[in-house]
């Protein structure tokens, strides 16, 4: 039976496997170019105020919801929602959201392994400059002969670029002009990229009990290589004017509604929150973990480490900007670009610089493969547990991981073409704004409002033997409702259409796709699920008009439109001893009276009206409920 499912169900080995893997999962690429550039866009350290008001607002109760949800319920974030069977689409919208981030993220990894094993040489080649729009880069001089290359940029009017930059559009990701042209397919890039995926099915080939050792690794080795780069980075010089920037706030920034949006997205995507991984994640949980402790720790260890991995970042940004003469704000371009141009340039002005390039390299790939792992897995999980019918057998299981890492190495197969780069950038805008704030605002109403908090509350008791936090309490019911509702609105109107940018439509019909895909697969499953238990025949009876109504035609003096008082069919039944629907007899059914109690003198009144609230099939449709239960969270 179902039911008897968890008690199978694998767990972590030691409770310090589950710490590292959501450490892992919530410390990855983002945290060393997305955080990092969000603040040099957004006033520097003036994002960092938003961003831990949204931290403690948002980020840590939505991460203590999924958490504590998770590990009460023991099951995957699809079959998890056996609590509610009809809100099980946010659960399938959160895998959804992981499947196409791991598809895409992937991609970045590859990019990180084809840097990797380029730096293994003497002269790094991103290093090199044979072009004119490189000779002249950060140089006030007017273009002429080159001695050192012997090239001749006498009469050019290019547009400078670093060698750096060429190196990663030109030569890495062979890039077209626009997203309209797509190009062939980049063969290095795409081996690069089935070997991460290889890398992926090795590491989870069983499953937890594999991740659960992995993670001791790729959870912590980034840590020791950002401090290494952070202590060659502070002997730069410019670093400290790197660093001041960093710390610097520009406050009339935080009047711009757009800073405050960027840091709640943010928090999602740092925290992988609202993609299914914390609740698959926590499901391997022991039950009585000790989940509140977890919910405030991993989350600020996260934050910690992108506040961390900004030193690095902007220690390296200064140097750049002193080797230029430019002011740290014009030093780079945001995206993937600071990660694969900005500070490959740097490393090429280091001595030793392949050395330091294999390492930082390494780092990225490492806390790449981290989130990775964890993001694959919960699509793997909520499968496994959604349908334990087809994925019984390990050896089925092993062969349904081949196909899953087999099927996103396909599916990436766009990304990886000279276009690519351009649909990253537009499937990452859009997946990572719109349908996460949506899944944690349906979230938040299923379990705080629906399910009832009251009844959440004792199951973290159950688990903990406290109640949670008031903190938390507030939060989940009314703060993090509302900033979040706040947040979609104020995206909702900032939201500029690529059209206006330049862009062809198909890309901004793609790019809203993608947006409301999770959106809308929350509201089909509950329509799908609702009407098949009954929604119309309840809207029809909430629409149906009442007796009481009809009886009205009795003060008129034309008697043929007269109705009759008894035995008439009210909402489905009758006040006779035989129901019109067919149902109990009113001798059978536990009658209600006119204040909600029983009465066993109903049937004797006037009227044959009984109100729709006072249903007496409430009980016993109660009891058929709870009953069913667990084979209605199957039908979908």
């Amino acid at each position: 039976m179902g039911q008897e499912e968890p008690a199978e169900r694998a767990q972590w080995g030691r409770q310090i496997e589950f710490i590292f893997t959501l450490v892992g999962y919530a410390v990855g690429l983002g945290n060393v170019w997305r955080f990092p550039y969000l603040c040099y866009k957004n006033g520097g350290g003036a994002f960092l105020i938003p961003y831990v008001i949204c931290l403690i607002f948002i980020g840590i109760p939505i991460f203590g919801l999924e958490v504590s949800f998770g590990q009460f319920g023991g099951k995957g974030p699809i079959s998890i929602w056996y609590i509610n069977p009809a809100m099980k689409g946010i659960g399938y919208a959160g895998v959804l959201v992981s499947i196409v981030i791991s598809i895409y993220y992937d991609v970045i990894i590859a990019w990180g392994l084809y840097y990797f094993f380029a730096s293994m040489t003497d002269v790094v080649p991103w290093s090199k400059c044979s072009q004119c729009e490189c000779l002249t880069f950060g140089k006030n001089v007017t273009p002429g002969y080159d001695n050192a290359t012997g090239i001749n940029c006498t009469g050019w009017t290019g547009d400078p670029k670093s060698s750096s930059e060429i190196y990663y559009k030109e030569v890495v990701l062979q890039q077209t002009a626009s997203i309209a042209e797509t190009g062939d397919i980049n063969w290095q890039v795409m081996l690069c990229n089935l070997l991460a995926w290889l890398i992926v099915l090795i590491v989870l080939a069983k499953g937890i009990q594999s991740l659960g050792k992995v993670v001791y690794f790729t959870a912590t080795f980034p840590y020791i290589l950002l401090t290494i780069l952070l202590i060659r980075g502070a002997m730069l010089d410019g670093a400290i004017d790197g660093v001041t920037f960093y710390l610097t706030p520009k406050w009339e920034r935080l009047t711009d509604a757009t800073v405050w949006s960027d840091a709640a997205v943010q928090i999602f995507f740092s925290l992988s929150a609202c993609q299914g991984g914390l609740v698959a994640m926590s499901s391997y949980n022991k039950f009585s973990n000790n989940v509140l402790r977890d919910a405030i720790m991993i989350p600020v260890i996260n934050c910690l480490t992108s506040f961390y991995a900004g030193f690095v970042v902007f220690s390296t940004l200064g140097y750049m900007a002193n080797i230029r003469e430019v002011p740290v704000a014009n030093v780079t371009t945001g995206g993937t670009g600071l990660a694969f141009i900005a500070y490959p340039e740097a490393l090429s002005n280091m001595p030793i610089t392949p050395l330091w390039s294999v390492l930082f390299f390494i780092m990225l790939c490492t806390l790449g493969f981290s989130s990775q792992f964890s993001i694959v897995e919960t699509v793997m999980t909520a499968m496994i547990d959604e349908f334990p019918q087809y994925i019984s057998t390990p050896k089925r299981k092993l062969l349904f991981r081949a196909s899953v890492c087999l099927g996103a190495f396909l599916l990436g197969l766009p990304i990886v073409t000279q276009s690519g780069s351009y649909l990253l950038d537009l499937v990452d805008s859009y997946i990572l704004g719109f349908p996460t704030l949506f899944i944690a605002l349906f979230e938040l109403i299923a379990i705080s409002y629906i399910y009832g908090y009251s009844n959440f509350a004792k199951d973290v008791e159950a688990m903990v033997g406290r109640k949670p936090y008031i903190y938390f309490t507030i939060s989940w019911l009314v703060i993090s409702p509302l900033l979040i509702l706040a947040v979609i609105v104020f995206k909702g109107i900032q939201y500029e259409p690529l059209t206006a940018k330049g862009e062809p439509v198909w890309a901004e019909v793609i790019g809203w796709f993608v947006a409301m895909s999770p959106v809308a697969i929350i509201v089909i499953v509950f329509l799908w699920y609702t009407c098949q238990n009954g929604i119309w025949q309840r809207l029809l009876e909430l629409n149906m008009h009442s007796d009481e109504w009809r009886e009205r035609r009795n003060l008129s003096t034309l008697t043929h439109l007269h109705v009759p008082t008894a035995g008439r069919i009210n909402l489905g039944y009758t006040t006779e001893s035989e129901p019109a629907n067919g149902g109990y007899s009113m001798d059978v059914k536990p009658s209600l009276s006119q204040d909600g109690g029983t009465d066993s003198n109903i049937g004797n009144q006037d009227s044959g009206y009984v109100p729709y609230f006072m249903d007496p099939d409430k009980s016993l449709a109660e009891h058929e409920r709870q009953r069913t239960y667990q084979e209605e969270s199957t039908k979908f």
